[in-house]
């Protein structure tokens, strides 16, 4: 126990030290608040950040997540603080406030909501979805309607009494669970999404197809960790990169694999890959999810943006002292990957606290 303390206040003083640097703040201020951390975890084995910890520390996990390119407005995040809620309603109330200050009807703003940490070991509360926003995937005579990567949520959700109508895209609803109690389940209101039906600007016909597509990607299953201490339910978004929709999410042959249908729709010979359908097929329809994305006034941005962005958040960085780590596999993007500066340079895949990290889903104990 002696040591876990000593780690934990290790941990504290670390991110107390670089956090009240970055702010400004005076040197005896931050001594004073190292020695009351001290004595808090002396008496209580934790301690509690204060609003502004948790602000910038929330921010400073965004600049070190070595998978995001988006990360040169890390500044700019929106913090909601709601370490108060205790049950499973009042939870769901700040999620939907999350949607709709994060979807500000097109005009998309980062933003984050931390609930409480855990304490020894448990978890006060938690959700069960990946997302806060994903389609239902259902699996019929061997096949999948919607979207397969949801197949095992989707079968969960049902398990405790939903029923959807069977579309590709029918909004999954969201599951909260209390310490101790069994986990509830909560759909969300009709409306409450924006979605951004799918066309292309010169494809006659793609618009008949019916896709589309969410407007936020609000990430809810990663454990955000500040100066040692772990905050189990902090779902957070950005915007979309163009790519991860139309080149991932409705291309992938496991996802919504919509490249022989819009192939087909282009009039494309699909029996030689040496005709490269497949390449025509994925840069139209990452044309098409850029054009339905500015028609409908959501944000978005396309890759080349995006790499000219990092590109400032490095040199921004550097500038500040600080190392850029990144993980190169995920900050190239899918879509011609070799016409960015990512792409011919190598990036340290340190891992830097405050962080976001993975942890074991609700759905994996069940």
């Amino acid at each position: 126990m002696h040591e876990q303390i000593e780690e934990l206040y290790t941990k504290a003083a670390d991110f107390i030290e670089r956090c009240y640097g970055e702010l400004g703040l005076p040197a005896v201020q931050q001594q004073q608040r190292l020695q009351d951390i001290k004595n808090e975890i002396r008496v209580s084995g934790t301690y509690t950040h204060t609003p502004t910890e948790l602000m910038h520390g929330a921010k400073m996990a965004w600049r070190n997540s070595n998978r995001c390119i988006g990360r040169l407005l890390w500044e700019t995040l929106e913090v909601f603080d709601r370490r108060d809620i205790t049950t499973a309603d009042e939870a769901f109330d700040a999620l939907l406030d999350h949607i709709r200050f994060a979807t500000n009807d097109g005009d998309i703003r980062s933003t984050i909501t931390v609930f409480p940490p855990r304490k020894q070991g448990r978890d006060p509360i938690r959700i069960w979805n990946h997302q806060l926003i994903r389609y239902a995937g259902y699996e019929v005579d061997g096949n999948v309607v919607g979207d397969s990567a949801n197949r095992a949520m989707t079968k969960t959700c049902e398990s405790l009494g939903w029923q959807g109508a069977h579309t590709s895209y029918d909004i999954l609803p969201l599951i909260i669970q209390e310490d101790g109690h069994l986990p509830k389940l909560y759909k969300l209101p009709d409306g409450l999404v924006k979605e951004v039906p799918i066309s292309h600007p010169d494809i006659p016909g793609f618009e008949a197809l019916g896709v589309k597509w969410h407007a936020v990607p609000i990430i809810s299953d990663m454990r955000l960790e500040i100066g040692g201490i772990d905050y189990p339910m902090a779902p957070f978004n950005g915007w979309y990169m163009g790519t991860e929709i139309g080149a991932r999410n409705l291309a992938d042959e496991d996802r919504y694999n919509l490249l022989p249908v819009i192939a087909k729709q282009m009039g494309l010979a699909t029996n030689s890959n040496r005709s490269l359908w497949i390449d025509k097929a994925l840069v139209e329809l990452n044309i098409a999810v850029l054009h339905s994305f500015h028609q409908s006034g959501v944000t978005l941005i396309d890759h080349h943006t995006a790499a000219k962005q990092f590109k400032a958040f490095e040199k921004k960085e550097n500038s500040a002292g600080r190392p850029v780590t990144g993980n190169w596999t995920w900050l190239i993007p899918p879509v011609s990957p070799a016409t960015t500066h990512i792409f011919h340079k190598p990036y340290r895949n340190d891992i830097v606290t405050p962080n976001f990290f993975h942890q074991a889903s609700p759905l994996d104990e069940e």
